[in-house]
């Protein structure tokens, strides 16, 4: 019991501690900079309309939350089946992998106005540009633990008579999880991203929405309590993926 609450403290007490520093040297520049609030306001302030439109907030961040959650579960099985079809088959490895890497060459930017345009301005177009930011890495983290399955064990499996599949399923999928972990844990600080992007382009909830809202009406201070809510749940997001990827691998690794 020591043992496992001991690395949880030391991790909150960092946690704890950066925020301190950070908020530290936030209020130290609003400070020396004197500058005004509608530019930097400082923690306090922040803090104030925190609270003070914790309903407001609470309301966009849920659409936000909806987007990401959503996005990520789709992003996660679509590459996840992306990833063991190319490791299946060379033909699709060959047709499919260039148009991938390709597709990381256009700017999301560019993307969110047509998936706009396409999907409408409600919670589509956003799980669509959470799923696009997310699928490759995805993709790519789990394709590529699967195509480094150590060659002594699928010899094993061939003399022991697996066919293709088995050797997929048994063996290749199994050695493969903590590189489809890594891509989960990634893809968990990238689709808030494509939330929000889709939020900017075209939206009338969000927090992407409530951010333009406020900076349009220079309520900087909303803007930085939005942004700071927006923070807040994509670390616990990462956090609670780091957390039952650990979970599940030690799940498998003792089955």
């Amino acid at each position: 019991m020591t043992r496992s609450v001991g690395p949880h403290l030391n991790r909150a007490f960092t946690i704890l501690g950066s925020t301190a520093l950070a908020l530290a040297l936030w209020q130290a520049l609003v400070t020396l900079t004197a500058l005004p609030p509608f530019i930097l306001p400082g923690p306090a302030r922040v803090a104030e309309t925190l609270w003070s439109s914790r309903a407001l907030i609470l309301e966009h961040a849920g659409i936000t939350i909806a987007e990401v959650v959503i996005g990520l579960a789709l992003g996660a099985i679509l590459g996840g089946v992306s990833a063991i079809g190319l490791a299946a088959s060379p033909v699709a490895r060959r047709l499919l992998r260039p148009m991938m890497v390709f597709s990381q060459a256009i700017p999301v930017f560019a993307l969110a106005p047509l998936l706009t345009l396409w999907l409408g301005y409600g919670l589509w177009s956003k799980i669509a540009m959470a799923l696009l930011i997310i699928y490759f890495p995805v993709t790519s983290a789990f394709f590529d633990a699967l195509m480094r399955t150590p060659q002594h064990w699928l010899d094993l499996g061939r003399i022991m008579g697996a066919n293709a599949a088995r050797l997929m399923w048994h063996i290749r999928v199994p050695a493969a999880l903590p590189g489809f972990a890594t891509g989960l844990r990634l893809a968990a600080v990238y689709a808030p991203i494509g939330a929000i992007i889709g939020e900017w382009v075209g939206a009338s909830k969000g927090l992407g929405y409530l951010m333009l809202l406020a900076n349009g009406r220079a309520k900087i201070d909303l803007m930085f309590a939005a942004l700071i809510v927006l923070a807040i749940f994509t670390l616990c997001l990462h956090m609670g993926v780091d957390r039952a990827c650990r979970r599940w691998l030690d799940g498998k690794s003792a089955g």
